[in-house]
């Protein structure tokens, strides 16, 4: 590692929806320096330095940050036979934002422990406007003393950064929030039917019921979306119903039941099928005859 590049540099991996305005957000802060299997999303990113390859990265950061589509990947990434962990030096950090499943993250965890190198698991719930607006929050499973280290670059991405837990702990509390979130998601979906089908308006529906108990983030991504027709991410279907099935994996492991859960991954099962999963969760309404109608 050149001594220049030191500490100060951090190294971002996965330039995707929420990585690029996150790797974005730390270069207003520290230099960084950034690497994606797709080039493309290099062009017009904001004062993030390209890489050839993660193990450049690797080799010239103290600091790493992941923001990756899956658990086996960031495994892959990490402990593959050219991961990051044969090219770390000690002492290093990684910061997996991504949404995982918390025993990948201790196998990472304890993997990278044996070479001296750091790691937490620090998913992120906002989408893509909160990436954008640094606004993020921010569930870390890390010892104290690591998420005290971390707090420095996670907070040059959102605005509540709590430290669950120990490692796998971030994602357990990621994959709880994505659950009620997919949950939502499913509820809204047929209670604008119901009121599709009465003739009212989303939009009026919405500001009717805004502020009241039924008010949350989810409605206000929901009912615009409804309402044009147009499901644009952000966040996918295909996403949501990753994340619902590592939850599945979790409660079968935990020996907790979540029918609600299950009737989601069911519904957002549907939409893949369908073909919507590249497109954001609201477009499980289109499910519903009142949906199609927007086809």
């Amino acid at each position: 590692m050149n001594e220049e590049d030191a500490v100060t540099r951090v190294g971002f991996l996965g330039l995707g929806v929420m990585g690029r305005p996150m790797a974005e957000n730390l270069a207003k802060k520290f230099p960084v320096l950034g690497f994606d299997t797709q080039a493309a999303r290099f062009q017009g990113i904001e004062g993030v330095d390209r890489a050839p390859s993660a193990a450049w990265v690797a080799q010239r950061c103290d600091v790493v940050c992941l923001s990756l589509p899956s658990a086996a990947i960031v495994e892959a990434v990490v402990l593959g036979p050219d991961g990051l962990i044969h090219h770390l030096g000690q002492g290093a950090l990684v910061l997996d934002l991504s949404t995982g499943l918390p025993a990948v993250s201790r196998k990472v965890a304890a993997a990278l422990g044996e070479k001296g190198i750091d790691y937490a698991d620090v998913p992120v719930s906002g989408g893509e406007a909160g990436a954008r607006s640094a606004t993020l929050a921010i569930m870390a499973g890390a010892s104290h003393a690591v998420f005290t280290r971390s707090l420095p670059y996670l907070q040059a991405l959102g605005k509540s950064v709590v430290r669950a837990g120990d490692v796998g702990a971030g994602n357990v509390a990621k994959l709880v929030n994505n659950m009620i979130v997919g949950v939502t998601f499913s509820v809204i979906a047929e209670g604008f039917a119901v009121a599709v089908a009465n003739g009212l308006d989303p939009l009026l529906l919405h500001q009717a019921i805004r502020d009241g108990w039924a008010g949350s983030k989810v409605l206000d991504v929901s009912a615009p979306a409804i309402a044009a027709g147009q499901y644009i991410p952000g966040g996918t279907i295909d996403m949501i119903q990753k994340d619902l099935g590592y939850a599945s994996t979790l409660a079968a492991d935990s020996d907790v039941t979540i029918p609600m859960t299950a009737a989601a991954q069911q519904i957002f099962a549907a939409a893949q099928a369908a073909g919507w999963g590249p497109e954001s969760q609201p477009a499980i309404f289109k499910l519903w005859p009142q949906g199609k109608e927007t086809l």
